[in-house]
């Protein structure tokens, strides 16, 4: 029997079937700090663990007049941060136009980035685009091997992401003083919870220190169990047990600062969700029928909304808890 190991590094043999857990907590929005935005789900890369299904065949993108009611609704909203995600984000042609936009409105902004999309044919500039805006890099290496990395996003993979990482250090990344943030993005390599952050980025520092590339923090995701990682879950006979792990490792106390309780989160069409995670799910906030276009919410406040939550939000209350912002408890 294949078994799995928890956030304690104990092992778990996958018995009961996730469908007798306890339903997921009912959770209300606050006010809404974030806006994400999905540009769109092309992508250089198709990564073994992605929710989203990207890959270089997929068309979808976000239109200019999409982009521009997402900035409408920002300044109805006076939201603070736009998060910017794909796919590659950076592959859509109105990516900068975006960043230029929320840059003048003095928002923060963050870049979802895989790094090999810095080597590019067509991103020679994007490096110093990105630093000259200011724009808070969030990179995914979801681990400081060679071999480990290459397995779960291709060959050649974690090459050409060092080299990102080179690129980004030039401009400033990563460097104390000077402003500009690169953070990585850690995914465990199978069904497991991820380790203990602040060990896992003394790890990553002194690995990384080999190869001359610095960064600032490490954010460590839980893999969720959709779409891409959730039929690999079911090929090898492992979603029940990895369900039953993730409810098992459920903490209360990350209930107060799940991601989807400040953040709105907008589909390459337009369409709104609680979290990236419920649009891949097609979970319309707050748990409504059907799906709610940006464009219905311009003047409705969304405080003290409930949000809609399923089995697949234990993985973002298990153990030290996940979010796009990396674990939520030390």
């Amino acid at each position: 029997m294949a078994v799995l190991k928890n956030f304690k590094g104990d092992l778990l043999r996958p018995m009961t079937s996730f469908k007798s857990l306890k339903k997921f907590p009912e959770i209300r929005r606050k006010s809404t700090e974030t806006i994400q935005v999905n540009l769109g789900y092309r992508c250089n890369q198709a990564c073994s663990h992605c929710h989203v299904d990207a890959g270089p065949n997929r068309k979808e993108q976000m239109t200019l007049t999409t982009l521009n009611l997402v900035f409408k609704y920002i300044d109805k909203w006076k939201i603070p941060i736009l998060d910017l995600t794909g796919g590659a984000p950076e592959l859509n042609p109105y990516f900068r136009h975006a960043v230029e936009e929320a840059v003048a409105r003095g928002m923060h902004v963050i870049d979802r980035c895989n790094l090999t999309i810095l080597s590019e044919i067509g991103q020679e500039e994007l490096a110093g685009f990105l630093a000259k805006n200011g724009v808070h890099v969030v990179a995914s290496l979801p681990c400081h091997s060679k071999t480990n990395v290459d397995r779960q996003r291709g060959a050649g993979i974690f090459e050409l992401s060092i080299a990102g990482m080179r690129k980004l250090n030039a401009q400033g990344y990563g460097i104390a003083g000077t402003g500009l943030e690169l953070d990585l993005v850690y995914n465990p390599q199978g069904p497991s919870l991820p380790p203990d952050s602040e060990i896992l980025t003394e790890e990553y520092k002194q690995v990384l220190a080999e190869y001359d590339v610095l960064f600032n923090r490490l954010l460590t995701i839980t893999n969720m169990p959709i779409n891409r990682f959730k039929h690999q879950l079911e090929r090898d006979g492992l979603l029940n047990g990895y369900m039953d792990m993730l409810r098992s490792g459920f903490a209360e106390q990350n209930l107060s600062k799940v991601m989807c309780r400040a953040l709105l989160s907008v589909s390459w069409d337009g369409h709104v969700f609680d979290c990236d995670f419920n649009q891949m799910l097609d979970l319309p906030v707050g748990g409504d029928k059907q799906a709610i276009h940006l464009s219905e919410l311009i003047d409705l406040p969304l405080s003290n909304r409930p949000i809609a939550v399923d089995t697949h939000c234990f993985g973002c209350t298990a153990g030290s808890g996940s979010s796009c912002s990396g674990a939520l408890t030390d």
